[in-house]
């Protein structure tokens, strides 16, 4: 489940549907916190189920390296890994 930390994430469900976040933390078994450093900050995270997220194969690994070491996760650094992906 660790492995999911860093994943990118489209909304299917809710008034973000259709939106790419990054999870930055697990709740439980069926919940994490999702973020994308403009809508929904490092500081207000949006819980979202599992089964409301496309979960895509790619991951941010400087995000995952950076909550991994425990420092200080940024909205810059969630927007600049969100730009990279839509630019892929």
């Amino acid at each position: 489940m660790d492995t999911i930390i860093g994943r990118y994430v489209w909304s299917k469900a809710g008034r973000d549907k259709a939106h790419l976040f990054i999870i930055i933390d697990i709740v439980d078994d069926q919940h994490v916190m999702v973020a994308d450093g403009r809508l929904r900050t490092v500081s207000n995270p949006k819980k979202k189920k599992l089964k409301h997220l496309n979960i895509t194969n790619k991951a941010a690994e400087g995000i995952q390296r950076t909550i991994s070491i425990k420092k200080k996760l940024l909205d810059a650094d969630l927007q600049r890994a969100i730009e990279e992906y839509k630019e892929d």
